[in-house]
């Protein structure tokens, strides 16, 4: 078992990696008050949440099961959650524990830092996705109808508990969709974990444990390094949302869940390179092995193909990201060395855009 300790201006608190975690039972000394509900969903409460009860007998225990998907990823979910602490009568000195992916991370995350102007919440993240991204940072919300993630809050967690025997569990998809985020981490700051990953993608694909929890120690160990320096997102903290601009016009687009987040950054991130060579910046030979590695773990590199640069353009409009109207986008120097774009021009964009090759995409 490994431990980050994650220290910012106004909480600290560790992130465990590591095998059989919820047997043992790491979270219960982060646990605040005898009040604590579970929020989950069906699948992952048939899998794991008698575990977790029969550690938390001496605790007053509620279960809330949630649908699963990214459509269910709105201010509904969280009232729904509100209306049960209510019901039950949870005050201040009680604990959330959100046991799911990214879409229950971010809406149990969102839910606690609202009720009663704040209660304790431990997140235990059950895809590689989660383990690897959205668990980490503070970052909650919810979905509005027209933009991805505009409506939320920064709230840190009391714990993060990676669980990796949690990931044997998941299908190809998902793994795939984990690994996205992973070999975004490398392009952004790290060249030698990049290497790393395309010597070892067939074993990471096949889940080999050693391999797979070096690659989500390493990425959470990236992430950290830049929420801790700026928690707010006010800076350097942009660089982590490299693809995401595109990606998640894609996921709005196309309609929430009809992709999985990280396959719609791995167009994100082609869409990025492709600008980033457009641009002098990087060398059009590095897109190559872009791209392979990407095809390599199983996901999209091409534009959807009803997708036009229009469409791209009326949605990246709305992203929080962008500064005083102008579009902002986290580009590359290099495999390895991110930097944020404060403005392009969008005819230049739309130019580029519609230049890229489009396909339909086929899930595996």
């Amino acid at each position: 078992m490994k431990i980050i300790k994650i220290n910012i201006l106004n909480s600290s608190f560790p992130i465990y990696v590591g095998t059989g975690l919820l047997k043992k039972g790491i979270y219960i000394p982060y646990i605040f008050g005898k009040q604590i509900m579970i929020v989950t969903n069906k699948i992952l409460s048939s899998l794991y949440l008698n575990l977790l009860k029969k550690k938390l007998l001496l605790y007053t225990v509620k279960v809330i099961i949630l649908p699963d998907g990214e459509k269910y990823k709105n201010i509904s979910s969280v009232n729904n959650i509100w209306d049960l602490l209510i019901k039950y009568g949870f005050n201040r000195k009680s604990t959330l524990i959100s046991m799911g992916g990214g879409v229950i991370g971010d809406i149990s995350g969102f839910t606690a830092s609202c009720y009663q102007r704040g209660i304790s919440i431990i997140h235990i993240p059950t895809t590689l996705l989660s383990q690897v991204d959205s668990s980490i940072g503070g970052k909650t919300g919810v979905n509005h109808e027209k933009v991805k993630n505009m409506i939320g809050s920064f709230y840190q967690p009391k714990a993060v508990i990676i669980d990796t025997d949690i990931i044997n569990t998941l299908n190809n998809r998902e793994i795939s969709a984990g690994l996205s985020e992973i070999i975004k981490y490398s392009l952004i700051c790290d060249y030698n974990f990049f290497k790393w990953i395309e010597k070892n993608i067939k074993k990471l694909l096949k889940l080999d444990k050693k391999k797979l929890k070096f690659s989500i120690l390493k990425s959470c160990i990236i992430k950290s390094n830049f929420f801790i320096k700026d928690e707010k997102e006010k800076n350097i903290r942009t660089l982590l949302n490299l693809g995401h601009t595109f990606g998640h016009a894609i996921e709005q687009y196309k309609g929430y869940g009809k992709w999985l987040h990280g396959e719609a950054i791995a167009v994100g991130i082609m869409i990025a390179t492709k600008i980033s060579i457009y641009l002098g910046k990087i060398k059009e030979k590095n897109l190559y092995r872009i791209s392979n590695l990407l095809l390599k773990s199983n996901l999209p590199i091409y534009i959807p193909l009803d997708m036009k640069s229009k469409n791209f353009i009326n949605l990246i409009k709305l992203d929080k990201k962008n500064l005083y109207e102008k579009i902002r986008l986290i580009l590359l120097n290099n495999i390895g060395n991110a930097y944020i774009k404060n403005s392009i021009n969008e005819k230049v964009l739309c130019k580029i855009i519609d230049f890229l090759p489009k396909k339909k995409y086929i899930s595996r």
